[in-house]
């Protein structure tokens, strides 16, 4: 059912043409789609295309920037169906590592664990470290999930890894991110509490696991 929408999307993304953008979603959502369908096909995929085309010079930061800032506003409109979900009483803390600002992937991933009962404290882009920390003593969570959505901030990622362990060493942790596909999972591997997630069909699959 997206794939028939999707190419007026993402021209309508794209010109940054928000209310285009808008009836599309609330028409899907009217049509019963699946959130985690809205989620991975017209989401996230429009926002890779995005992200391929600012890589390679078709589109401008400012274009990037505004299809971006479309996006999260049509996030909200899927609130409803996320917050109606019966909570299990488990928790996750998801962030972006420091110094990183790409957000909606880590938004989404929140979104995921409400949607499958958990509170899902999203901190957004930019955590400070020691900000994280408390956090995470505050609210003690079942699992911390961190975003690397650029390859330049695996440095980052490895330190936030190390600060988490060396005060929450029972913690379980996931990460993932566009920043993955570039290497760094033998990074990850040196940590035994730390799982790769590539996909929110497998971060589904890893949240109704337990």
């Amino acid at each position: 059912m997206i794939e028939k929408h999707y190419d007026d999307y993402i021209s309508a993304l794209l010109a940054g043409n928000r209310a285009k953008c808008t009836s599309i979603v609330k028409e899907l959502i009217e049509q019963k789609v699946a959130v985690q369908d809205l989620y991975v096909n017209l989401f996230q995929t429009s926002m890779y295309e995005v992200g391929k085309l600012w890589e390679s010079n078709q589109i401008s930061v400012a274009v990037e920037h505004m299809a971006t800032a479309i996006t999260e506003g049509l996030l909200n409109l899927v609130y409803p169906l996320i917050f109606a979900a019966d909570h299990v009483g488990k928790s996750a803390i998801v962030s972006c590592v420091p110094k990183e600002y790409h957000q909606i992937g880590a938004k989404m991933v929140a979104d995921i664990f409400e949607l499958n009962g958990w509170d899902g404290y999203f901190l957004g882009a930019n955590t400070p470290e020691n900000e994280m920390l408390q956090i995470i003593e505050e609210k003690k969570p079942d699992l911390l999930a961190l975003s690397m959505s650029l390859y330049f901030s695996l440095r980052t990622m490895e330190q936030t890894l190390q600060a988490v362990q060396a005060t929450f060493p029972q913690l379980d942790i996931i990460a993932g991110g566009q920043g993955f596909l570039w290497g760094g999972l033998d990074v990850l591997a040196k940590y035994p509490q730390v799982n790769y997630v590539d996909s929110i069909v497998k971060l589904e699959k890893l949240i109704r696991n337990g």
